[in-house]
């Protein structure tokens, strides 16, 4: 994140627009609305700005720019046809420990102007760093579209209420469930429709029914979420929509980068996530801890890589939850299997290589792997092997002592679905020696089978267009 986002009350506060023309005349009209006091400097105005400023009886100075003009000012914005100025008044602010934006002109602002939606007193901001003021200019309109004015009534009608709730209602997580009854219920649906007198009239209902018990702890619930291999547009609807009404969170090491910032704001977090002979959490430990904190009324997310019951010992925890009582939600992920083969153009199953797929893990337990190789090594099919990366030649040779033909086709996909993904090919008998000379890290995935022979034709054609190395 290159920029910190903020909104500032300016409500009485003084500011200074420097140029006369129509983009200064934007930049005024924001700081009229915010309710600002400001100052226009510019030798002349144009009908757009000239009209602002004499409907709003704004000051203008006709001089030259001084450091004078940024006497109490809070910010000021750069707008005028001349860089010099802008330049100068970047420099003066600077001095004064003033932050200035100047439009068009990245190196001379401290500060950038989102695109807005105002639904007052609600607004959405929307900005990328000035990198894509296109693709920002779009969101905008999508969200203009999407989002009704009458959310703005909804916003100042639970405004109008705020401390009466948080008066009535002292227990925070009873409460915070209080206004998402209120907002997706409905009081909200009476709004949108005009009828404030039908809301206020529920809302007082509620909040007399609410009194009554609201000191009292919420029912506690878990939330087992599989966040898939690592792209967060993997995620299901159903996970993005728990994930942001979770009070706390537990997660694992191998979430993907992205996904734990979809998670509400204030929700707690805590890391349990494990690597290899290194459990920062033991499971037991793990398990109870959510019982704990469902029985403390909160709600609990808790965040797998790739699918809660593949190999994420989800049964097990569920299974503690369901014997002392703790009610839960399972949402499914797109597994690792599915996703980094996916991403990498190798189908698990196809036609003229392989009818069956079987899936193990390759960790081993007490330095030895437990696979049923007969299983493993049959015709047209193919074996995803997860968790295998540190036993690669552990299992190669496992493969090939049970009768498998050292040129059956491999691959090992690192960071599947992600930025980083790499994927290399080759066969049972020169697997290792590729991935040790790439320094193929964790997490990776191991795929065995002639459809690897596929990854050339298709990995061009995948989500990530990632080709072999």
């Amino acid at each position: 994140m290159d920029h910190l986002p903020i909104f500032l009350n300016v409500k009485g506060r003084r500011a200074l627009v420097v140029g006369g023309g129509t983009v200064a005349a934007r930049k005024a009209d924001l700081l009229l609305r915010a309710g600002c006091d400001f100052t226009v400097v510019a030798p002349t105005l144009k009908d757009c700005m000239a009209r602002l400023v004499q409907e709003h009886q704004v000051k203008h100075k006709t001089g030259d720019l001084s450091a004078d003009d940024l006497n109490g000012c809070v910010l000021a914005f750069g707008a005028s046809a001349d860089r010099a100025t802008n330049q100068k008044l970047h420099d003066l602010g600077t001095a004064a420990g003033i932050p200035v934006n100047v439009s068009d002109d990245p190196e001379l602002c401290d500060f950038i102007m989102p695109a807005v939606v105002d639904r007052s007193p609600l607004l959405i901001a929307v900005a990328s760093g000035g990198s894509a003021p296109l693709l920002t200019r779009m969101l905008k309109a999508r969200f203009e579209t999407t989002v009704p004015a009458a959310y703005g009534r909804l916003a100042e009608f639970a405004g109008s209420y705020r401390q009466r709730v948080k008066d009535s209602i002292p227990n925070m997580t009873r409460r915070r469930r209080f206004w998402e009854t209120m907002i997706a219920g409905p009081i909200a649906e009476h709004l949108f429709s005009a009828r404030e007198d039908l809301a206020a009239d529920l809302m007082d209902s509620l909040l007399e029914e609410a009194a009554t018990d609201g000191g009292k702890s919420p029912r506690g619930e878990v939330y087992l979420v599989g966040t898939g291999p690592g792209d967060p547009d993997l995620l299901t609807f159903r996970a993005l929509r728990l994930m942001q009404q979770a009070d706390v969170v537990l997660y694992d090491r191998l979430i993907g980068d992205g996904i734990l910032n979809l998670v509400r704001r204030d929700a707690e977090r805590i890391y349990v996530g494990k690597l290899p002979k290194e459990h920062t959490m033991p499971q037991e430990e793990i398990s109870n801890m959510l019982i704990r904190l469902a029985q403390e009324g909160k709600r609990v997310l808790r965040l797998k890589g790739g699918d809660p019951f593949v190999f994420g010992r989800g049964g097990e925890e569920i299974e503690t939850l369901a014997e002392n009582g703790v009610a839960f939600q399972v949402i499914p992920g797109i597994t690792a299997a599915n996703g980094c083969a996916a991403y990498a153009g190798i189908p698990l199953t196809h036609r003229d290589h392989a009818q069956g797929c079987i899936v193990v893990t390759g960790h081993e337990k007490d330095g030895e792997l437990h696979l049923n190789w007969n299983s493993l090594i049959q015709p047209h099919q193919t074996v995803v092997i997860y968790m295998g990366l540190t036993s690669l030649g552990t299992i190669i040779r496992g493969f090939v002592d049970h009768g498998a033909d050292p040129a059956t086709p491999a691959a090992v996909i690192e960071n599947g679905t992600r930025a980083g993904q790499r994927v290399i090919t080759g066969t049972l008998e020169t697997l290792s020696d590729k991935s040790a000379a790439a320094d193929i890290k964790s997490p990776a995935l191991i795929i065995v089978g002639s459809v690897v022979t596929l990854q050339d034709k298709l990995s061009w054609f995948s989500a990530t267009g990632v080709p072999a190395q």
